[in-house]
């Protein structure tokens, strides 16, 4: 009985600290896609909250709708050349310019906007 207690509560924890953990990950994201040395999402799209943004790509808006499956953004975020081999977005993830836990955290914040 005391195992399934301690499990109970074990996962009741993991539970409550999923919402936080997802704002801190967005959070992180969002200081990544704005930092000009990592990210630099702001060079090229328009983001909320962004100063100075560029023109090149779409404006960042409504993308959880857009791509409801984050592996659509993950997948574009490493390598959009295997879906466009005509694009202007570097290859975060295959040129190791961004970690995968780095992709996933902007992609977080991608979905918040």
């Amino acid at each position: 009985m005391v195992p399934a207690l301690a499990l109970a509560l074990v996962i009741g924890a993991a539970v409550s600290a999923g919402p936080a953990n997802a704002q801190s990950a967005a959070a992180e994201g969002q200081k990544l896609a704005f930092d000009r040395g990592k990210g630099n999402c702001l060079t090229c799209h328009v983001i909320k909250g962004g100063d100075l943004p560029g023109s090149i790509g779409p404006g960042l808006v409504n993308l959880k709708n857009k791509y409801p499956d984050r592996k659509d953004l993950v997948a574009i975020l490493n390598d959009e050349t295997k879906r466009n081999p005509l694009t202007v977005m570097p290859p975060f993830g295959r040129n190791r310019i961004l970690t995968e836990q780095e992709i996933n955290a902007i992609v977080d914040f991608l979905q918040t906007l």
